[in-house]
C-alpha cells in the first residue's frame, strides 16, 4: 500500500493522489477547481478529517484570463477579464498577475472538509467549511492548520487581500458552527500553527513573518495568555546556505508531543523554489529551544505527480496525525492535489 524509495525516508500511498481538483465541485458552474491541496488533518468522533484549501477560478475563455475577488460587502464573487495580448498584463508566474501597478491571485481559495474512516478513502463536503469574508479575505483564505486545545479546534489560515497577507483564526467544536476570530497577526505573515499544550504557563505559536530591508523568510515562535493576543516574539529558526532550506522555511503541520520533545515538520525552499519537507524537535518545557533539526530533507518531491503542476517540485504539509507510532502526512503535491506518505517517527531523526 505504501511505497519506499532511496532518495527519502517517506513511504509514498501507491494510491496517490487521495484527492484532485477533479473531486471536488465548485462553488459556481462557471467556475472550475484548480487546487485540492495543503490540508490541515484532524481526529473528530472516529474519523480522520482533512479541511483542505480549495482553489477555484472561472473556466477560462480563448482570448481573455478571468480572476475572481471576493466582494467585501457581499461575499460574492466579482470577476475581472483582461485580454491576454494587452501589453500591461504579466503572467509569468502562474499563481498571480500583475496589471499596471495592480497584483491579483489568479484564483480564490476557500476552505473545505473531507472525511475518512480509515485515513485513505476521503469522502468530500459539497459546500465551503469556512468561505472568505470581509475586506481583509477579498482574494481568499489559505493554507489551514488545526489544533485541538480543551474541547476546541483551532483553525489559523492565511486571510489574502489587497492588504497583504495576515493571519485569522476560527474555532469549533462540532465542525458544523465555526466562530471567528478575526485576524491575530498583522501582514505580512503566515504559516502559523499553535502547539497542542501549554509551556510555563503559555500558549505558543510558530509562524513566519516576512523581512522587508533583508527580505528574510525565518521560523519565529511567539506566546499568549488567551490565544488572541501574541507577543515576545523569538527567531527560532533560519534558512542555512547550500542546503534543501536555503531561502525560506516555514511551519508546516502543528507541533506533535513526543518523548523526545515537540515534533515540528516544516517546509524549506531553495532558490529554485523546490520545497522540501523538514524536521525539527523543540523542548517541551521551553519550545524557544532546538533539540534537533534533519541536516537533509525527510520528503522532497521526487514522483512525478510532486514535480508536475500547477506549481511543480513542491511537497508542502498543513497536517498531520500519528497511528502506531507512524507519522501520517498529508501534503500538497504541485500546489495542485493532496497526497499520503508515512514514516516512523524513529526515522525522523536519521536525517
Amino acid at each position: 500500500m505504501f511505497v519506499s524509495n532511496k532518495k527519502d525516508i517517506a513511504k509514498r500511498l501507491k494510491g496517490n493522489p487521495i484527492i484532485t481538483p477533479a473531486d471536488v465541485c465548485p462553488t459556481r458552474d462557471d467556475f472550475e477547481v484548480i487546487g485540492a491541496f495543503n490540508a490541515a488533518a484532524f481526529r473528530y468522533k472516529g474519523k480522520i478529517g482533512l479541511l483542505m484549501r480549495i482553489a477555484e477560478r472561472p473556466i477560462q475563455q480563448a482570448d481573455f484570463v478571468s480572476i475572481p475577488i471576493v466582494d467585501r460587502t457581499s461575499g460574492n464573487y466579482k470577476i475581472k477579464r483582461f485580454r491576454k495580448n494587452d501589453p500591461n498584463l504579466d503572467m509569468s508566474d502562474p499563481r498571480v498577475i500583475t496589471y499596471k501597478n495592480d497584483l491579483y491571485l489568479t484564483s480564490v481559495s476557500h476552505l473545505r472538509l473531507a472525511w475518512s474512516d480509515d485515513g485513505i478513502n476521503f469522502t468530500i463536503d459539497k459546500q465551503p467549511a469556512i468561505w472568505p469574508s470581509g475586506e481583509y479575505e477579498i482574494y481568499g483564505v489559505e493554507d489551514p492548520r488545526v489544533t485541538k486545545i480543551g474541547k476546541r479546534f483551532y483553525i489559523t489560515y492565511s486571510a489574502v487581500s489587497d492588504a497583504e497577507v495576515a493571519v485569522a483564526m476560527s474555532y469549533t467544536e462540532d465542525w458544523q458552527r465555526f466562530t471567528r476570530c478575526g485576524l491575530v497577526l498583522h501582514p505580512f505573515n503566515k504559516d502559523v500553527c499553535l502547539f497542542p499544550n501549554k509551556s510555563r504557563g503559555k500558549y505558543y505559536m510558530l509562524h513566519r513573518p516576512s523581512g522587508v530591508l533583508w527580505k528574510r523568510n525565518w521560523i519565529w515562535l511567539s506566546c499568549s495568555d488567551d490565544l488572541m493576543y501574541w507577543g515576545k516574539p523569538v527567531c527560532l529558526a533560519k534558512t542555512r546556505a547550500d542546503k534543501f532550506d536555503s531561502a525560506r522555511i516555514g511551519a508546516g503541520a502543528p507541533p506533535i508531543v513526543t518523548e523526545d520533545g515537540f515534533l515540528e515538520i516544516y517546509h524549506g525552499a531553495d532558490n529554485n523554489h523546490r520545497y522540501c519537507l523538514g524536521a525539527m524537535i523543540l523542548d517541551r518545557n521551553n519550545p524557544s529551544k532546538i533539540l534537533y533539526r534533519s541536516d537533509k530533507p525527510i520528503m522532497q518531491p521526487i514522483a512525478s505527480y510532486e514535480r508536475k503542476g500547477f506549481f511543480g517540485n513542491v511537497v508542502f504539509t498543513d497536517g498531520a496525525i500519528v497511528r502506531d507510532e507512524e507519522i501520517w502526512i498529508y501534503y500538497g503535491a504541485s500546489d495542485t492535489m493532496t497526497c499520503l506518505a508515512t514514516m516512523p517517527i524513529s526515522a525522523i531523526k536519521q536525517c
